[in-house]
């Protein structure tokens, strides 16, 4: 899944393969351009920490599974740093 480089890790294909289909998936789910869901996920580290970290679990999954549940966490993480009066 993720290879060390002397930088940073290096995700490789079938992973980034499955994260382009979670964010069409979500961004359809929501309505919203997957650019505009990629930029969401991106201020949050949501794409690393949640996608590519739980690659092994999630690829298995429904793509409805997939969209709900990314779409659930990107909201609650969302919620939470308003919450907190940091800026997303």
């Amino acid at each position: 899944m993720l290879h060390s480089s002397q930088s940073a890790p290096v995700v490789d294909g079938k992973v980034m393969e499955f994260v382009i289909f979670a964010i069409e998936s979500a961004a359809r789910k929501l309505g919203i351009p997957a650019p505009t869901l990629y930029n969401r996920l991106e201020k949050l580290n949501l794409i690393r920490q949640y996608l590519i970290s739980g690659y092994d679990m999630l690829h298995t999954q429904s793509r409805e599974y997939i969209a709900d549940t990314l779409v659930e966490t990107l909201e609650n993480w969302e919620a939470y740093y308003k919450e907190k009066g940091e800026s997303v």
